[in-house]
């Protein structure tokens, strides 16, 4: 899906409207504890900061989601938002792999799967997270040292 940059680039990083390429943004259930391990799994792995992150229930994600067609209740999937294009469910996860230090970038292989058949995995662990691995009270509060990270 093609978009203009507006939305994302007022929220990540500290970029500023003018630059023509924002972070890539990862969009995340912040209440979700499988959700918040896979953000400190991509954190622990991406050294250089090129990600950022916000919950999907926070304010600041609210108009980015609303920005790119996505309702303010879409809790449902992972969503990577990069060089104006929204991805979800495995291509989202996949892709995010791909730009991670170590082997995971292998992982971009799946890519080549029809997503039909990827999301079938994604959509039976996405419907059991809770009960899996249970969920918080709250969105997720970053540290001090990762506050610029985040929405």
């Amino acid at each position: 899906m093609n978009h203009p940059n507006s939305a994302v680039q007022a929220f990540t990083n500290g970029q500023d409207s003018s630059a023509s390429v924002p972070a890539p943004l990862i969009l995340f259930d912040g209440v979700c504890n499988l959700c918040n391990g896979a953000v400190n799994f991509v954190i622990d792995r991406d050294p250089d900061g090129l990600f950022t992150f916000g919950a999907l229930q926070s304010e600041e994600a609210q108009p980015i989601l609303e920005e790119y067609g996505l309702s303010a209740a879409y809790l449902d999937s992972l969503v990577l938002i990069e060089n104006g294009e929204v991805y979800q469910k495995s291509a989202a996860a996949l892709r995010i792999a791909r730009r991670l230090r170590g082997a995971w970038p292998l992982l971009s292989v799946f890519l080549a799967v029809p997503p039909v058949l990827r999301d079938v995995v994604y959509d039976w662990i996405a419907a059991n997270r809770y009960s899996w691995f249970g969920k918080r009270d709250e969105c997720r509060i970053p540290t001090p040292e990762l506050k610029e990270r985040f929405l």
